[in-house]
């Protein structure tokens, strides 16, 4: 039968409660509780921050595409080859043609001093987009299969069809940016339209400043003669498509360029990774005011304790025997506060949108406004990978702090210890 060591026996009697070492052992509770709370924090900031990026590129995907190729003159005559070798690629899911623009709606019936919205106009092939984007799951009104050549139908985002006041059925009017020139002068071009749809992203950029039309009827619009500016690509794994993007681009002899999702949001991306980095080396510092509460606390139990250390020096304990007891005690002490911090994070974490709606329905305010924050929730995820770092860190920390003390407990001379008791 294994024995228990008996360092271990000692660092665990040192933290229960007794009356005349109830205060230390509170101490013991306070630093254990220091610790959970710091990991708690972090766990809880670093999951946000982990479920914001993720939620916010599962998003802006669902809309935009991994890669495009545009045309540097407007028009992708070869487009439908160039589709064809990008499907052939093992590492291509998908590719759609596309014509783009930017313009201003209004509600047909308020031409006169309605509320206007500025709009990009994206001419898309409804069989096709399926592949390249999840705007037709999207879809809360109306269908993006009404969306017919020559019939003229549009999709709006939610936030645009508020801002206009239009729902399924209404008529709008499209100001295009561009013109056209007539003898007494440039004359705007517009074209009435039919709201076929309503889509609802979740992403205020998407849902307040895009809408979607046939793409023969937006290449009548823009004047490409018919044919697309462009094709978008979905690849299988999306940090492999800027490399994709650039092999495709190329191939057309620098006729056009390409684009990707790291380059057209490489800010919100850098200033979210800048913005996790920062905060989890200032949760970190908390953390590490926390465990090294367990310097204080190991050195009065020293202190109370020195007669106990010469006892057992004296009954042949070795100085490493010594360190082991206050080691092992600062380390029950990092580990049980690790714990609980472990499981007081997550259970925030998982809870913590329905935390954030409580919190709004009491205060009566907005406190995640999408026109601010991009997103109108609170997103959180918990990563295996993180929580073990975190936990790393805390039991690292925990360990560290144990140092001192215990060098401290292991250098004490028995027959000095034992004079003043």
């Amino acid at each position: 039968m294994l024995r228990q060591p008996y360092e271990l026996s000692v660092a665990l009697r040192y933290l229960r409660a007794r009356r005349r070492e109830s205060f230390i052992s509170f101490i013991s509770l306070v630093s254990m509780l220091g610790i959970g709370l710091a990991v708690a924090v972090l766990i809880v900031v670093t999951s946000v921050m982990d479920g914001f990026e993720y939620e916010l590129q599962r998003r802006i995907l669902g809309v935009a595409s991994h890669a495009s190729i545009h045309a540097f003159d407007g028009t992708l005559d070869e487009w439908q080859s160039l589709r064809a070798r990008a499907l052939a690629r093992g590492d291509v899911a998908g590719a759609a043609p596309f014509v783009e623009g930017q313009g201003m709606a209004f509600v047909e019936d308020a031409a006169a001093g309605g509320a206007a919205v500025g709009l990009v106009i994206r001419g898309i092939d409804p069989e096709l987009e399926p592949e390249v984007s999840r705007l037709a799951d999207l879809v809360t009104a109306g269908s993006l299969q009404a969306l017919e050549p020559g019939a003229y139908r549009i999709v709006l985002g939610k936030g645009a069809a508020d801002a206009l006041g239009a729902g399924v059925g209404s008529r709008i009017v499209l100001l295009l940016a561009q013109g056209t020139i007539t003898p007494v002068g440039i004359r705007p071009r517009m074209r009435a339209f039919t709201v076929a749809g309503i889509f609802d992203a979740g992403m205020y950029e998407y849902d307040q400043g895009l809408a979607l039309v046939h793409i023969e009827d937006a290449a009548r619009l823009f004047g490409t003669g018919g044919v697309p500016s462009g094709l978008r690509i979905a690849v299988h794994d999306v940090y492999a498509a800027p490399s994709i993007g650039i092999e495709l681009a190329q191939s057309l002899r620098e006729r056009a360029y390409y684009t990707d999702w790291t380059r057209e949001h490489v800010t919100f991306f850098a200033s979210i990774q800048l913005s996790k980095t920062i905060m989890f080396v200032i949760l970190s510092m908390v953390v590490a005011v926390a465990a090294f509460n367990i310097v204080s606390t190991l050195v009065m139990v020293v202190r109370d304790k020195r007669g106990d250390i010469a006892i057992l020096r004296t009954f042949g304990s070795a100085p490493r025997s010594i360190m082991t007891i206050f080691a092992s005690q600062g380390t029950l002490i990092g580990l049980v506060g690790t714990l609980v911090g472990l499981l007081l994070g997550v259970l925030v974490s998982t809870q913590l949108q329905n935390v954030v709606h409580l919190l709004e329905r009491l205060l009566d305010v907005d406190l995640l406004s999408a026109e601010v924050y991009w997103l109108g929730e609170l997103p959180s995820r918990l990563r295996i990978d993180e929580l073990a770092k975190i936990c790393g860190l805390a039991l690292a920390l925990a360990i560290a702090a144990t140092i001192y003390p215990a060098l401290t407990a292991a250098r004490q001379a028995p027959a000095e210890a034992l004079r003043h008791e």
